[in-house]
C-alpha cells in the first residue's frame, strides 16, 4: 500500500471515529443543554405553564380561579385531628376518635411499615435499612461524589418523645431529606403506622416495672449463655 493510501485511510478512520467519540462524551460528560430528543413520546407538547398568559380568556391568565358558587365535596380533609394530626394548633397527643387503637391496628401498621419504612429505617427502626447500607457503601467507595444522610434512628429520645400527631405529620409531609407519603399511604394506614412505631419504640425501652406486680412472677427467664446461672 502506498504512502498516500495509508494517509487517506488513517484520515478516514479518524473521521469515522468522531461520531462514536461524540456519543461517548455525551453519555459521560454532564451538560446544561437540552438533550437530543428524537422520539418525542408526548414529552414535548403545546401547553400553558403556571403563571403564563393565555389570550383565550378575557383576563389573559392561563391559571383559572375557582368557579364562583361551587361547593367542594369529598376528601375535604376538614378534620385537623384526623387529617393533619393537629389539635388546637398543636400536635395531637392522642389518636383521633375515628381510629380504634387495638392489636389489629398495630398489625396493620407493622405491615405498612415493613413495606414503606424499612428500606431506609430498618425493621427495628434504627435507621439501618438496606437503602442506607447500600448508600453508605457508595459513600465509602467515593463513587461519583455520592453523599448520604442516614435515616433517623426512631429510638432517639427526641423522636420517642414526639406526640403522635407530629409522627403522623412526618409520615404525611416528610421532614428534612425524607419525602412525604401522603400520596402512597391512606390516612387510616398512616395512623396505623404511627401506632406501630410507638409500639416499636416502647419495645426497646420497656422495663420490668411497667408490668403489674402480679404479672412479673410468671415471666419466662431467657438465658443468653448456657453457663449463666
Amino acid at each position: 500500500m502506498s504512502k498516500i493510501a495509508i494517509i487517506i485511510t488513517t484520515i478516514l478512520i479518524a473521521i469515522g471515529s468522531v461520531p462514536f467519540a461524540l456519543a461517548a462524551m455525551a453519555r459521560a460528560v454532564p451538560s446544561s443543554h437540552t438533550r437530543i430528543h428524537i422520539i418525542q413520546d408526548m414529552d414535548n407538547q403545546p401547553k400553558f405553564r403556571a403563571q403564563h398568559a393565555n389570550p383565550l380568556f378575557a383576563d389573559g391568565r392561563a391559571m383559572r380561579p375557582p368557579v364562583a358558587g361551587t361547593v367542594a365535596r369529598g376528601q375535604l380533609e376538614a378534620d385537623d385531628h384526623y387529617d393533619r394530626g393537629v389539635v388546637d394548633d398543636g400536635w395531637a397527643t392522642t389518636f383521633p376518635p375515628q381510629v380504634q387503637v387495638n392489636l389489629d391496628l398495630v398489625y396493620r401498621g407493622q405491615d405498612r411499615f415493613n413495606i414503606y419504612c424499612t428500606p431506609c429505617h430498618g425493621y427495628a427502626g434504627y435507621g439501618d435499612g438496606m437503602v442506607n447500607k447500600r448508600a453508605m457503601e457508595l459513600v465509602n467507595l467515593g463513587l461519583n461524589g455520592t453523599t448520604w444522610v442516614q435515616p433517623k434512628n426512631m429510638h432517639e429520645q427526641l423522636i420517642r418523645e414526639q406526640p403522635v400527631g407530629q409522627t403522623f405529620n412526618t409520615i404525611t409531609n416528610g421532614v428534612r431529606n425524607m419525602s412525604g407519603y401522603a400520596a402512597q399511604i391512606p390516612v387510616e394506614d398512616r395512623w396505623a403506622i404511627v401506632a406501630y412505631v410507638k409500639a416499636l419504640q416502647r419495645s426497646q425501652t420497656a422495663d420490668l416495672n411497667d408490668l403489674p406486680p402480679d404479672q412479673r412472677i410468671d415471666l419466662p427467664t431467657i438465658r443468653l449463655h448456657p453457663e449463666t446461672p
